[in-house]
């Protein structure tokens, strides 16, 4: 059971991105992944996504492996996908640039790809790009989803609907007995408002059915260095100091140097969820067209994911 897994306190979580329904390089990082020990994978709420994640691993022969689906809430940036206003783009290529999914190509958004970092945004000279919702329907993606078997949802409430917040809440709760993810950060909340939010979305839940995901800074681990994760291990320090009947996951800038940090802050974590940074260190050899073919890809590619799920793990 997951439960299990996380009663270890050494659980490498891998997040394909919440946005991401490129099924084809979901298909190959599950792969690597799975390879290198990974056994909890966080991906879209997608059939396909779920399909093809699921045939991965079996063709692996791995079948203790739990997968986590994520939805969330209009303003939650996971929901999010670029749009680009052609009025005001003046094609430089910034966008494309700084894109880590490559999901930008001649200005032009492959909407699968896309995860919502807001990086292109950033970039943009010409304030030619926003964002719009691409919220999942759960009245029509959550029972498919719960009959293939899926281990826990994921819950994004990063955003200021309360309202919304608890009525989906409520919704996945009253239609799923397996685990549930409260992904979180401060950046909207503040301290005190992210401890009441867990507290009152738990509150009648059974101790240690939840887990949650301290995101300290969302999609920002693209870099390797204490500075980066500096905020996960922050957030999981709140998290933790509430004393709450919660399995506690650091995420949001997690890299290498995360359970080094956390052991040094005395954080008592259960599991760290690794994307941003997990997904850039393989792109190279995901975006190969012969990674199916030839064995030296994979191979090459393991060799540089192996230490950082051991990092974890061991």
């Amino acid at each position: 059971m997951l439960k299990d897994l996380l009663e270890e306190k050494h659980c490498f979580k891998l997040v394909c991105g919440a946005g991401n329904e490129d099924v084809e390089s979901i298909r190959r990082l599950v792969y690597l992944y799975a390879l290198a020990g990974c056994r909890f994978f966080d991906i879209c709420a997608s059939d396909s996504v779920v399909d093809a994640v699921i045939e991965t691993l079996h063709s692996v022969n791995i079948y203790d492996a739990y997968l986590c689906v994520s939805v969330g809430i209009k303003g939650d940036p996971h929901c999010n996908k670029a749009v680009i206003d052609y009025n005001k783009c003046i094609n430089c290529g910034s966008c494309e640039s700084v894109c880590p999914q490559s999901a930008i190509h001649y200005a032009k958004v492959k909407k699968e790809k896309c995860i919502g970092c807001s990086r292109c945004w950033k970039v943009c000279p010409r304030s030619a790009i926003s964002f719009s919702a691409e919220e999942k329907n759960l009245d029509e993606i959550l029972p498919q989803l719960i009959k293939k078997g899926i281990d826990c949802i994921e819950f994004h409430v990063d955003g200021q609907d309360e309202n919304e917040i608890f009525a989906k809440w409520k919704y996945i709760a009253d239609n799923f007995d397996g685990m549930l993810s409260i992904c979180i950060s401060r950046g909207k909340l503040g301290d005190e408002a992210l401890v009441e939010r867990i507290q009152k979305m738990i509150e009648g839940r059974k101790p240690y059915s939840t887990i949650i995901q301290a995101d300290g800074f969302p999609m920002s681990g693209g870099e390797d260095d204490y500075k980066t994760t500096l905020q996960a291990v922050a957030t999981a320090e709140i998290v933790q100091n509430a004393k709450l009947p919660v399995y506690l996951i650091l995420s949001g800038g997690t890299n290498s140097k995360t359970t080094e940090l956390a052991n040094m802050c005395s954080i008592n974590y259960h599991a760290v969820a690794i994307g941003s940074y997990a997904r850039k260190i393989v792109k190279q050899y995901i975006d190969r067209s012969d990674f199916w073919t030839n064995p030296n890809v994979v191979e090459n590619a393991l060799n540089i994911i192996k230490p950082l799920v051991d990092s974890v793990i061991l």
